[in-house]
């Protein structure tokens, strides 16, 4: 093996133990319902995104137990959404989306709130827009807190007629916990094209 070849070896090992530690945004994506609108319509934008890395990797059961005992039994994770059209010129769009999801751990020996597998004692409880969500698997929990499907609605009069390419700002942040350190992401999603007539 060439001293060339080792070198790019160590580089790739390198590589992954900086991803390792990493939070980020993946899938980033707009969608919308049409490809064109009327000028006095509404448009309504989807932007889709998850979190990946650290955090969601270590918010495991176990970790939700040890956390739990340590009374950190509350998780917030801050987010927003800022939607912008125009090139070089940017502007912002809509309503800015600044709101947030909490995780609250909690015991309980409900006999609703069983895994067959183990004997397990506490649970995640997700607020998404207020509404809570109890899932039984860890995976089905990380899902509920880390994926977005967000909806942002805008009239088409405030960009006007003609050809729009429309964009968005998506940032995180949340606080030290138990299980993960305080950090904070953010990402631009590919723009859309959006037709008014």
């Amino acid at each position: 093996m060439h001293a060339f070849e080792k070198e790019l070896i160590v580089d790739i090992n390198h590589y992954e133990q900086l991803n390792m530690n990493e939070n980020f945004i993946s899938d980033l994506e707009l969608t919308k319902n049409k490809n064109s609108f009327t000028v006095d319509e509404d448009i309504t934008v989807n932007v889709k995104f998850s979190l990946e890395g650290t955090l969601r990797d270590s918010f495991t059961e176990e970790n939700w137990t040890k956390a739990y005992n340590k009374n950190d039994n509350l998780f917030k994770l801050k987010y927003g959404i800022k939607l912008t059209s125009g090139g070089l010129r940017r502007r912002e769009i809509g309503k800015l989306l600044d709101t947030y999801r909490k995780a609250s751990l909690f015991w309980t020996r409900n006999p609703k709130l069983v895994n067959p597998m183990k004997d397990r004692k506490v649970w995640v409880q997700v607020a998404k827009n207020f509404e809570p969500f109890i899932r039984l698997t860890e995976e089905e929990v990380r899902h509920e807190l880390f994926d977005f499907d967000e909806k942002i609605t805008f009239k088409a009069s405030e960009l006007g007629s003609g050809s729009h390419k429309i964009g968005a700002e998506v940032y995180m942040s949340w606080q030290k916990h138990d299980y993960t350190e305080p950090d904070n992401v953010k990402d631009h999603a590919k723009e859309i094209e959006i037709k008014i007539n």
